[in-house]
């Protein structure tokens, strides 16, 4: 069962539901400390979320250093990479991946940040609600297709 299934399509941020849809990872077990069992299925979107917001803090302090847009890798958590782009606006993408295709991710960042500004200056889209379009999803889904 491919791990994209497991995932939520949108969550609150404008971003953050198709982390790892778009980064092609299959499901894969993960074994829990102390000797427990080995865990697939469901509880790799909770694996998922969480390296996600554990590496909001080094994206942070990386930003501090570095102005720069496209942050490249800026964490690794076992088998998967997280790569960063910070907006201006300091909107946060992050993409975790196995795979190590800097041009491609960058062109992919590139292009969400361009369907991200469109969706976002529609004069009915609140800025306090979380984006939900299933045209913005298709369109990041054919990016990250094309890019990764």
């Amino acid at each position: 069962m491919p791990l994209a299934s497991n995932l939520p399509s949108w969550s609150t941020s404008a971003f953050a539901g198709t982390l790892t849809a778009l980064s092609g990872a299959s499901s894969a077990s993960h074994t829990q400390g102390g000797g427990g069992a080995a865990r697939g299925g469901g509880q790799d979107r909770h694996v998922i979320q969480m390296i996600a917001h554990a590496s909001l803090d080094v994206i942070e302090e990386v930003v501090r250093k570095d102005n720069a847009m496209y942050l490249k890798a800026v964490d690794k958590f076992n088998e998967w990479t997280v790569s960063a782009f910070v907006t201006p606006g300091n909107t946060k993408f992050i993409l975790l991946h196995e795979a190590k295709n800097d041009d491609g991710i960058r062109a992919f960042f590139v292009d969400v940040w361009e369907l991200y500004v469109k969706a976002a200056m529609n004069p009915f889209q609140s800025a306090y609600v979380g984006l939900k379009s299933g045209v913005f999803d298709g369109r990041v889904r054919a990016s990250a297709r094309k890019h990764l």
